[in-house]
């Protein structure tokens, strides 16, 4: 019985930031809309759902995530919306799939790799003060390397053309792209991890939610 009271718990918290995901992503604060391409702040309940639930549950969230720039994406496209849409896909079922990847499965990443940088760092008994924004900034950057990294990989042609450049342009361009927009959104996640991280650990804690590694605030 406690253990399905807890299982219960569990499903009830990771469809609760699923709802928070959801809302953030269908408002202006969730998907900034910028000329070339949308920032997000919607990787931050990811984090901190991987941080107090744990990897898979951080992995879900970031499925939720995507979906919902997969749509955003399709319903307010912008030039490089052929890279997380496949309905927007330039080029046939090969683009359509890897659009699903940029969307889809480089947010999964983002909490499974939050997820399990919180329990090393919490195996290594790290004070919360740094682990949090530590995770905060990573699993920023790490939605931020894993899409403009996978658009070079996949896309650079496309995007060249998107963008009106030469090929050869485009890494510059990306690498512009991650100082100007990913850096900012990472250190605005550490901020943000930290402040809200430290408390909800404890709330989680005093219900008995989330990782048994999850203790309270150090």
């Amino acid at each position: 019985m406690k253990t399905n009271r807890h299982d219960t718990r569990f499903l009830v918290s990771v469809a609760l930031m699923a709802a928070i995901i959801i809302v953030l992503a269908n408002t202006p604060l969730g998907m900034i809309q910028l000329p070339i391409i949308k920032a997000t702040t919607v990787h931050i309940p990811v984090i901190i759902g991987a941080i107090l639930l744990g990897p898979l549950a951080g992995g879900i969230l970031g499925a939720v995530f995507g979906i919902c720039s997969l749509i955003s994406n399709t319903m307010a496209p912008t030039l490089l919306s052929f890279a997380f849409s496949p309905f927007m896909s330039t080029t046939g079922i090969p683009g359509a799939v890897k659009a699903v990847w940029i969307s889809i499965g480089c947010r999964v990443l983002i909490g499974a790799a939050a997820g399990w940088l919180w329990i090393l760092l919490e195996r290594f008994r790290v004070n919360h003060l740094i682990a949090l924004p530590v995770v905060g900034f990573v699993g920023s950057m790490v939605n931020t390397v894993a899409v403009m990294g996978s658009i070079y990989l996949l896309f650079a042609q496309q995007y060249a053309e998107a963008r009106e450049v030469e090929v050869t342009a485009v890494w510059g361009l990306i690498m512009g792209t991650v100082a100007a927009s990913g850096v900012p959104e990472a250190i605005a996640a550490a901020i943000l991890v930290l402040a809200l991280g430290k408390v909800l650990i404890g709330v989680f804690h005093r219900m008995n939610i989330g990782l048994s590694g999850v203790q309270t605030a150090k």
